[in-house]
């Protein structure tokens, strides 16, 4: 992240010899749980519940702890990716989605609360992967194959029932 901020920080400057003040800048991580190991080699200063300062050499970086947000509806969206199942139904029930895409995501979510043992290496691959293949069957069958070559389409088919099929088929050559 601190090499992130230093090269974007070079990049809108004015030039290399006159870099924007470092007071320009705030640097924000967000964490689902509390960095145990960090703070033992760094100092976090709290500054309310869910929310630290790490001071480092280049600054402050402000750190979001989403696992110890408090529950209060301007905290809702927080609440969502939190690891935890009681703070996920809250955000459930007081966060308002902008856009009905995105519900798909909360949806996916609730499910995997719902189970146990939820892996928390779940990368968006694996979401869209798992979400495709369950909601596959809302496809048509032209829409799920749409970009399989023919070949593809093909394997499995039993011989003798491809050349029934192009049999009862007029020859268009």
């Amino acid at each position: 992240m601190i090499g992130h901020y230093v090269n974007y920080r070079k990049q809108i400057s004015p030039s290399l010899d006159d870099l924007l003040p470092v007071s320009d800048f705030k640097l924000y991580a967000v964490s689902t749980r509390y960095p145990h190991n960090l703070s033992d080699d760094i100092r976090l200063q709290k500054i309310q519940d869910g929310v630290y300062d790490i001071k480092l050499g280049i600054g402050l970086i402000r750190l979001i702890v989403l696992s110890r947000m408090p529950k209060t509806p301007e905290n809702a969206l927080w609440q969502l990716f939190g690891g935890k199942a009681d703070k996920f139904v809250y955000g459930d029930k007081y966060y308002h989605w902008h856009y009905s895409k995105q519900q798909s995501v909360l949806n996916r979510l609730y499910e995997l609360y719902q189970q146990e043992g939820v892996s928390m290496s779940y990368t968006w691959e694996d979401f869209e992967r798992d979400y495709t293949r369950e909601h596959l069957h809302l496809l048509s069958p032209d829409e799920r194959l749409k970009g399989v070559p023919t070949t593809e389409r093909l394997k499995g088919i039993p011989r003798q029932v491809i050349e029934e099929y192009l049999s009862q088929k007029p020859d268009k050559s």
